[in-house]
């Protein structure tokens, strides 16, 4: 088996040691490094303009129908105003790129140093390289208006909870998540109904942190109208975040 080559953010994440004698890279200077990342970005993306991220499964072939949709998804919100966001490789990701060059936005790929050989999608009109996932994730975030997310696997899912947990802690607002495909999502969701609010783990607010649809057109008229101020989405970020601000409010004996 073909050995995987080794990246900065497992150097980062694996605890280490040297050996007697010698030198040693420590944490403070991995920090500079970090820090050059988050100046690129901020630099290539401050004039982005309102933009849109997509995610979703790197192995959607391109005969798919979620690709398919992918492309009519990005393409719809180019024609509304949004650029768009993605990871910059293949499966939706790609078809986002490409929904996005259709429109004739800006289409813009994150790339993340992998321990394996990854391409950039030809769809991008911008790309950047990234060695550390934090950096990569905060711009992901950093200059979006919304999230939509596509059936994916376990990035996809990490994106997910990451964007619903900045939500109900007020680190994010007015911030559409679009869950696209009923079908595939919906064993999730139920999940969350039936078994992590029915535990107590989260409020029933929570649950309208975000949407399930199966369009494209239902996709760009949530973000257009939360955006515009024509829908409720704040106040249903700002009861769930009421419901979170009670549970980390002081003991009484405190």
């Amino acid at each position: 088996m073909k050995k995987l080559k080794s990246t900065r953010d497992e150097h980062l994440l694996t605890p280490q040691r040297p050996h007697r004698g010698e030198a040693w890279p420590t944490d403070s200077w991995r920090v500079l490094r970090i820090q050059s990342e988050f100046v690129q970005g901020f630099d290539a993306l401050g004039d982005l303009g309102p933009a849109v991220t997509i995610f979703g499964s790197a192995r959607t072939k391109p005969d798919d129908p979620q690709y398919l949709a992918t492309v009519d998804t990005a393409r719809l919100l180019g024609e509304a105003g949004f650029n768009i966001i993605t990871g910059g490789g293949p499966g939706i990701m790609e078809a986002g790129n490409k929904g996005a060059m259709e429109a004739k936005v800006e289409s813009v790929g994150l790339n993340i140093e992998l321990p394996f050989e990854q391409h950039i999608n030809p769809y991008c009109t911008e790309t950047i390289d990234f060695h550390y996932f934090m950096v990569r994730k905060t711009m992901l975030v950093r200059y979006a208006q919304a999230f939509v997310i596509f059936p994916g696997g376990f990035g996809t899912l990490d994106e997910l909870m990451e964007s619903l947990t900045l939500i109900q802690t007020g680190k994010i607002h007015n911030f559409p998540v679009i869950l696209v495909g009923t079908k595939f999502w919906g064993g999730l969701v139920e999940w969350l109904r039936n078994t992590v609010l029915v535990d107590g783990k989260i409020s029933p607010n929570d649950m309208n942190l975000f949407y399930l649809v199966d369009s494209p057109e239902e996709v760009r008229d949530i973000i257009v109208s939360a955006l515009h101020g024509d829908s409720d989405q704040e106040e249903r970020e700002e009861k769930a975040r009421q419901e979170t601000a009670k549970v980390f409010a002081p003991y009484p004996f405190s």
